[in-house]
């Protein structure tokens, strides 16, 4: 069987506090685009995993799509599979792209060994994996808070609109980038509230506070959201911890990234 695991992006991204278990807790909104990783899982006598597209480094076995498998395969006794991962959704981008894969791969197994798992479940599964994977389970546009493992749905909807994400290639470590938060966040306006507003003001009232460290550390992250504005956009904004970067605009824009990964579609 084969999926299509996707990325998000953040519209806005606030830390509003330490938590006592290590975390922080975030508030966000989480959308989803149709940027996709490839995911095939087929049952075999024998386990393998193979990645191909960016590379992705370290042991297998801390790749969270095995790290699914592995987590269902204790549950349920799941026989041997190859899964092979082709990976588009740059690593480490603020993209969500192993989380998504994490959660995709949930899923598939869900359907390949007819586990009959509900939403719920397959939801706490996912949770275990990471923050961010509990919502590509549902994967419509959420309200994310806690540590990010809590939803929302939230009736946002920006279909029609033109997306270009821009990654540099630059790795910002999430632990790094939560060290370098100088002080919390606190919201006067709740953030469902701040996204069903016309999206002519998102650039006044949207903020992501990891941005403030990552244009200080590495300034050609702000050049490219400025870029962005330059061309039209009327929204941009660094996803989640970085180092992505995306553009929204009304129409197609005249915009060139040459040296730099990109990404575009109409949503």
């Amino acid at each position: 069987m084969i999926t299509f695991p996707n990325a998000k992006i953040n519209l806005g991204l606030y830390v509003t506090g330490e938590r006592e278990d290590g975390f922080h807790n975030i508030e966000s909104i989480f959308y989803p685009v149709p940027f996709c990783d490839v995911l095939e899982v087929i049952e075999s006598d024998h386990f393998s995993f193979e990645c191909e597209g960016i590379q992705v480094t370290g042991n297998p076995e801390d790749n969270l799509s095995v790290k699914a498998y592995r987590l269902l395969q204790t549950i349920f006794d799941l026989p041997p599979v190859n899964m092979f991962l082709l990976k588009n959704i740059p690593v480490g981008a603020g993209l969500g792209g192993g989380s998504s894969d994490a959660s995709f791969a949930l899923k598939l197994l869900n359907d390949l060994f007819n586990l009959n798992l509900s939403v719920g479940i397959l939801t706490n599964y996912a949770s275990v994996l990471g923050s961010d994977c509990p919502f590509f389970i549902t994967n419509y546009p959420a309200y994310v808070f806690g540590r990010g493992e809590l939803m929302e749905a939230v009736n946002i909807n920006l279909s029609g609109c033109y997306i270009v994400i821009v990654c540099p290639g630059i790795h910002i470590p999430t632990a790094e980038a939560y060290q370098n938060i100088k002080s919390f966040s606190t919201l006067k306006i709740p953030m469902p509230h701040q996204v069903l507003r016309d999206k002519q003001f998102w650039k006044e009232t949207l903020k992501n506070d990891f941005e403030d460290y990552a244009f200080t550390r590495y300034p050609v992250i702000k050049e490219i959201k400025e870029q962005m504005y330059a061309s039209g956009a009327f929204f941009a904004s660094m996803s989640g911890s970085g180092s992505a970067v995306y553009g929204l605009f009304k129409i197609k824009p005249d915009i060139s990234f040459e040296k730099y990964k990109v990404w575009e579609a109409e949503l």
